[in-house]
């Protein structure tokens, strides 16, 4: 990479200091492969063991790494082998237990979240899979640090309705298990149709088998700094507008490279990528909706929103695709409605439906993120809106995914908070109409003509 100059440095120094800019996060992906067994007890201890050797120095190595240069990094966070990959070989009935070890590993290393509890049903659902996805919403009411997440369909594949139904039972069990604490299961759970095998952001994360034993992916975030540019570009053209998105998306992933090398020269562990995602979080001057409202957009919601949103997508790709040699994960514009402080303004003041959101996931990075919705929403029609969502990313052959929250006892127009840079989520309304039959007949949507590309 080359060496940055000195007006770059100076440049950075000042989005550090003033944007918000930051590395959200480190993240070692570490595989299981090697520690399948036939004991569930005997797994979750070598499971324990494997992933505190691993990333034994991660959390000081970011320490040092943040004191070095001077560039915060917000979270350090471990993704491992889908569980339902290593599991299926003990026969047990929950792995809970595994779930837990990967807590009481996150606990000893101090990291934020570890990712991986997951499984790969897009195409059909195993015996280790039907268990995984049964012991979901019992292993993230007993843990703090482990997040899960379900692949339920791919461009290749199709749509596996028979998946679709039995995670909208899943996700509002994982909210109903946690009701004291708004229903945060369910915010640690993703649906993905065409997941990645190296997305370092959670609660999506995973370490892909495709993957080498032991990889470093780091994702950046930037808001505030591409906000603030185009501040100054009051009343410019669009084509403007873009470039100067993709000037300063450059900047900020050669930041990331940086660091990304730097982490994998210190850790001794191969680089992976940079997710090139603009994450926002609930602070002032830390939203993407605010980069939409620069753009000349009352709230994000309003008219226009889509076509400023694919602007932002497709700048922030080009831009970060020149920074770095290895770009993967996510890589484009998150638009978390409980993580945004921008996003939350427009859901509370009535801008921003959801079928608006679902619109904009159509030219962002993932899909629909952190949505509070109402108590009483029935399984079915969580599986409808995860299977509306899945649709879009098979279709377009991109990423999408639902993290959705049935926050127990809540009715649209309340709040539920969760605290740090989960939020707090304004409870969005749903549309009540059925889609019980539906949903009830399960099989599998067929993927796309243009999935024979061969």
């Amino acid at each position: 990479m080359p060496i940055l100059n000195t007006s770059e440095i100076l440049e950075t120094i000042r989005m550090i200091d003033r944007e918000n800019l930051d590395i959200r996060t480190i993240t070692m992906g570490i595989s299981l492969l090697d520690c399948a067994c036939d004991d569930i007890r005997a797994l979750a201890l070598r499971v324990y063991d494997r992933v505190c050797t691993r990333a034994e120095h991660l959390v000081r190595v970011g320490c040092e790494i943040e004191d070095r240069y001077g560039i915060p990094i917000v979270n350090k966070r471990v993704s491992v082998t889908p569980v339902s990959l290593v599991a299926g070989g003990t026969n047990a009935a929950s792995y809970v237990p595994v779930a837990q070890a990967m807590d009481r590993a996150a606990h000893t290393l101090g990291i934020d979240f570890i990712g991986g509890f997951s499984a790969l049903v897009h195409k059909g659902i195993a015996k280790a899979d039907a268990v995984l996805i049964k012991s979901i919403p019992e292993a993230l009411a007993q843990t703090q640090y482990v997040c899960a997440s379900v692949n339920i369909g791919s461009t290749r594949a199709g749509i596996n309705m028979d998946a679709v139904k039995i995670m909208g039972v899943c996700i509002k069990e994982a909210a109903e298990k946690t009701a004291k604490s708004g229903g945060i299961g369910a915010a640690k759970l993703v649906a993905f149709c065409n997941a990645v095998e190296d997305n370092p952001f959670m609660a999506g994360a995973f370490h892909g088998p495709g993957e080498a034993d032991c990889v470093i992916n780091v994702g950046v975030s930037g808001p505030g700094v591409v906000k603030s540019a185009l501040a100054r570009l009051q009343g410019a053209p669009f084509d403007v507008v873009a470039e100067t998105i993709k000037k300063t998306a450059f900047r900020v992933t050669r930041m990331g490279q940086l660091v990304a090398r730097e982490a994998s020269r210190r850790l001794n562990v191969p680089f992976g990528i940079v997710d090139l995602s603009l994450a926002p979080t609930p602070a002032m001057g830390d939203s993407v909706a605010h980069i939409l409202t620069e753009m000349g957009l009352e709230y994000a919601g309003a008219p226009g929103s889509t076509a400023a949103l694919a602007l932002l997508n497709d700048a922030v790709k080009k831009g970060g695709v020149m920074a770095s040699g290895h770009v993967g994960g996510l890589s484009g514009a998150f638009i978390p409605v409980s993580e945004d402080a921008g996003m939350i303004e427009a859901a509370q003041a009535g801008a921003l439906t959801l079928e608006k959101l679902e619109a904009m996931t159509c030219v962002c990075s993932v899909g629909l993120d952190m949505i509070a919705i109402p108590g009483d929403t029935g399984a079915a029609t969580i599986a409808g809106i995860l299977a509306d969502e899945a649709a879009i990313g098979m279709i377009n052959n991109k990423t999408t995914a639902v993290r959705i929250i049935a926050a127990p006892g809540k009715r649209a127009g309340d709040i539920v908070e969760f605290g740090g840079l989960l939020g707090i989520a304004p409870v969005m309304p749903v549309n009540t109409y059925s889609c019980e039959a539906f949903i009830a007949r399960g099989g599998r949507i067929p993927a796309p003509i243009h999935s024979l590309r061969n």
